[in-house]
């Protein structure tokens, strides 16, 4: 039984990522939003049970991939790794994560909120972070993920990463020079 659940659950994966590859041919993609988000019930067929297990997957392999980089960084620099993976994403067990990006995503005008981002702002609430300060991280992510867009529809990914690249050359040359 469990084997035949494990297949079900890869091909309920697959068809998630399907088409989400056919669509970025269409728009730029580089996260999950709130629109994958809620697509999931629909994919599940409405079983909710099943739509808890594919989201509550999401979020578990999200933290597990945030742990190994931090890991990753923190055996080459402890204080880098520090300060890159301050934000507390882990606060919320999964499942109340994922009743959190429920209810957040129930939101319209949340929506095109990067998922990864939503995870740090359900933390947030969950912390009882002041709402004021909440309100001004949803308000950077709006604007660095609509700033983001507008560049990749200017120009390609490779020529944006190419221009971050030569950015980090450029400054780490100076703090040699220094």
């Amino acid at each position: 039984m469990n084997k035949v659940f494990n297949k079900l659950l890869i091909l309920i994966l697959i068809q998630i990522l399907l088409p989400t590859e056919a669509s970025s041919q269409q728009r730029n993609r580089l996260f999950w939003d709130g629109g994958d988000w809620n697509r999931i019930n629909q994919l599940a067929g409405g079983n909710l049970n099943m739509e808890y297990r594919i989201k509550a997957a999401y979020v578990n392999g999200v933290l597990d991939g945030r742990l190994f980089f931090y890991l990753k960084t923190w055996a080459v620099e402890q204080g880098l790794a520090d300060s890159l993976f301050a934000e507390t994403i882990d606060y919320l067990s999964p499942r109340e994560m994922v009743r959190s990006l429920d209810n957040f995503y129930a939101d319209p005008l949340m929506v095109y909120v990067p998922l990864p981002s939503a995870m740090i702002i359900a933390n947030m609430y969950g912390e009882r972070i002041p709402l004021k300060i909440i309100d001004a991280y949803i308000q950077q992510t709006k604007f660095w993920i609509n700033d983001l867009h507008l560049r990749m529809d200017e120009h390609s990914p490779a020529e944006l990463l190419e221009g971050k690249y030569k950015k980090h050359i450029e400054k780490e040359e100076r703090k040699r020079n220094k």
